[in-house]
C-alpha cells in the first residue's frame, strides 16, 4: 500500500514563505505518527510499516508466513480496513488543524522480495513488480479515493466489501489496467442471514 497526500508540498511552501517550515514538519510527524499508531492496533497485526518519504506512507501485509493467510485472506482485508483508517484519520485531523489535505491511496498485491540494503544506515525495504503496481495505483489515483487492482478487487468483493469499478487506467510499464475503487468497509451479514446459514451448515453435516 502507498498513501500520499499530494497537495502537502503546497502547505509547505506556504508556511515556508512565512518562516514557518518548522511548524510544517510538526503537523506532518503528527500526521505520520498516527498512522504509526493506528498499526498498533491487533486487527493490524499483519501489517509493517515499510518507511515515509515526505508525505507518502508505504506498508505492506503478510510479509511472513504467520501474516499471510492464503485461505480467507485476512492480510488483505486488514490492509483494506487500514487504508480507509487512515482516510478517516486524515478527516479527523483536517478536522483539528483547520486544513484540507487530500489523500490518494493505492492498493496491490503479489510476490515480493523483502531486504536490509546498505552498510551506513541500513535500511528495510521490499521490490518487485507488485510493489511497482502497488506505487502506480497512487500515482494515477484520484484524490480521496482507495485505487485497488482486480486481484484486489476479487478477494474484496467476495468477502462483502463495497467496490466500483473505475475502468481502464494507463499504467506506467503496464499498458491499460482496469482498476476499482474501494468505497467501505465490509457489509456485515444480518442476524437471519447467519442464523439460515447455520441452519444449512446443521443439515449438510
Amino acid at each position: 500500500m502507498f498513501a500520499s497526500i499530494p497537495n502537502f508540498s503546497e502547505f509547505y511552501v506556504e508556511l515556508e514563505t512565512n518562516n514557518e517550515g518548522v511548524e510544517c514538519l510538526r503537523l506532518l510527524n503528527e500526521i505520520i505518527a498516527d498512522f504509526d499508531e493506528i498499526l498498533s492496533e491487533p486487527s493490524f497485526s499483519s501489517i509493517e510499516k515499510i518507511k515515509s518519504t515526505g508525505a507518502t506512507y508505504m506498508a505492506a501485509s503478510g510479509l511472513t508466513d504467520k501474516a499471510c493467510d492464503l485461505i480467507n485472506f485476512t492480510h488483505v482485508t486488514a490492509m483494506a480496513d487500514y487504508a480507509l483508517r487512515l482516510r478517516e484519520q486524515l478527516a479527523h485531523v483536517n478536522e483539528h488543524s483547520f486544513n484540507h489535505f487530500r489523500i490518494r491511496i493505492g492498493i496491490n498485491i503479489g510476490p515480493l522480495v523483502a531486504g536490509v540494503i546498505g552498510a551506513c544506515k541500513p535500511q528495510y525495504d521490499i521490490w518487485g513488480n507488485a510493489v511497482n503496481v502497488a506505487s502506480r495505483m497512487d500515482s494515477t489515483g484520484v484524490l480521496d479515493h482507495i485505487q485497488v487492482t482486480h486481484d484486489v478487487y476479487t478477494i474484496l468483493s467476495a468477502r462483502g466489501y463495497p467496490l466500483s469499478c473505475r475502468g481502464p487506467v494507463k499504467v506506467k510499464g503496464k499498458g491499460e489496467m482496469v482498476t476499482y475503487f474501494l468505497n467501505g468497509r465490509a457489509k456485515k451479514k444480518s442476524t437471519s442471514t447467519a442464523s439460515k446459514l447455520d441452519e444449512s451448515a446443521d443439515q449438510a453435516t
